[in-house]
């Protein structure tokens, strides 16, 4: 099997659009948008032309990132590439290349986010942490 991963960090052009399948199943799409600079000779940056990409989280990621993530922020994506393609209404052959994505999470390279545990049932809780231990046998390890 071919690991097709990949990473992208760039800004979301629109709040994670949401919705529910026929299954019950929760999914959010997510549009980043990747500015290209180069340095010039001089020392000078030049602005290139932007690179679009798409992807899809699934379930309790899907639902926060919904309520965490909002359009401009700067995120980091970890994801597999997939290629769909399909026939449209007018007859043309239509094609795309989207992430499924595995993990996303705000960049903190220019920004702070503060850090709230879900259950594993997605509503917000920081009561589901695990406990630490404190009562260990005198030979036992702490881990």
């Amino acid at each position: 099997m071919v690991d097709n991963t990949v990473t992208i960090v760039g800004n979301l052009t629109a709040d994670p659009e949401v919705r529910v399948t026929d299954s019950g199943a929760t999914l959010a799409e997510i549009r980043i948008a990747q500015n290209k600079r180069k340095r010039n000779s001089d020392g000078s940056w030049e602005e290139g032309e932007p690179m679009y990409f798409q992807g899809t989280v699934w379930n309790d990621m899907a639902e926060n990132a919904a309520s965490s993530l909002q359009k401009g922020m700067r995120v980091i994506v970890t994801g597999r590439l997939n290629y769909r393609s399909w026939e449209n209404q007018e007859g043309q052959n239509r094609s795309v290349v989207d992430i499924a994505i595995d993990e996303v999470a705000p960049s903190l390279r220019w920004a702070r986010a503060n850090i709230e545990r879900t259950s594993s049932g997605g509503s917000a809780s920081g009561t589901d942490a695990p406990k630490a231990r404190d009562d260990f046998e005198e030979n036992e390890a702490p881990f």
